[in-house]
């Protein structure tokens, strides 16, 4: 028999529609987190505004060591996930050559006698989460080392015609950087989500609705969202 075709009769339909509901949350909630309604923008939204009117203060900071201060902090953060992203992408590499051992534990618990392709494909299935989130990791700390760059060419006499222009550029860049940042952070949260279904399609699909929720509610119904709304920055000039 064909091995691929092996692979695919170990599945079955529960697993085909937890995998799709997988995805499925994954690419919803960050596209309606990045494009939500007007009346009702997402935590990742709200910040924008706030970055970018951390910038038109910026312009008129002196000395300006506490914006690289902040900007340092944010690096040291993406450095620490991509750090650990390659340390997660190690051990699932590591497990998938021990998935013999999984396929024992699962029968010692009575999860059934599984194929043990069955249990690579499904950890590679979060690994794949997981290098996502290492590259969005990675290039968010490289975007935040350009608009690191882009700060410090701002001319430091705020009347120079060049100087808040240049700082909403050097936002829009922080922004961009924070954008990949928060997709590698869900990516993180589907991967550990992923891992659910070692126990079944049912722990799968569980998994996966719990992960959306907590996403959703962080993004939607948190209590540091509505601090945010409480005064936020009217919209200025981005540049």
């Amino acid at each position: 028999m064909n091995p691929l075709l092996a692979v695919l009769q170990s599945f079955h339909l529960w697993d085909l529609a937890a995998f799709l509901w997988l995805f499925f949350a994954w690419f919803f909630i960050g596209w309606r987190i990045e494009n939500p309604p007007a009346d009702k923008p997402s935590v990742s939204v709200l910040m924008k505004d706030y970055r970018r009117e951390w910038m038109r203060q910026f312009v008129h900071r002196d000395p300006r060591i506490f914006d690289g201060n902040i900007l340092s902090s944010l690096r040291e953060s993406t450095a620490f996930f991509a750090s650990a992203s390659m340390i997660a992408i190690g051990g699932g590499l590591a497990l998938i050559g021990n998935s013999e051992q999984i396929a024992g534990f699962a029968r010692q618990m009575q999860l059934g006698d599984v194929p043990t392709i069955k249990w690579e494909v499904k950890i590679i299935i979060a690994l794949l989460f997981v290098v996502d989130a290492f590259l969005k990791f990675v290039w968010s700390n490289r975007l935040f080392g350009y608009c690191a760059i882009m700060m410090g060419s701002v001319p430091d006499d705020a009347r120079d015609p060049r100087a808040l222009p240049r700082a909403m550029q050097a936002a829009e860049l922080n922004i961009r950087a924070a954008r990949s940042f928060n997709a590698g952070l869900r990516g993180i949260y589907f991967a550990l989500g992923t891992l659910a279904w070692l126990a079944g399609a049912v722990a799968l699909i569980v998994a996966v609705a719990a992960v959306f929720y907590l996403n959703w509610q962080r993004e939607f119904g948190s209590i540091s969202r509505r601090v945010m709304l409480a005064h936020r920055p009217e919209a200025g000039p981005e540049g």
